[in-house]
């Protein structure tokens, strides 16, 4: 990938990775009532890692 990148191009990208980031802690034990404890991850809106999917961004 070049080096120098267009904002937009730059802004979808960042978009992407903050979707693959885990969801907040404190949201868990709203979202199961303490009930269980699940990993953060498991709430995220897109499960994707960069080797194994690939984004057209």
């Amino acid at each position: 990938m070049a080096r120098n990148k267009p904002k937009a191009k730059k802004l979808r990208l960042a978009k992407a990775a903050k979707q693959t980031k885990w969801a907040p802690l404190w949201l868990v034990p709203k979202i199961e009532k303490g009930l269980r404890k699940v990993h953060p991850a498991r709430y995220t809106t897109k499960k994707r890692h960069w080797k194994k999917h690939k984004i057209s961004a």
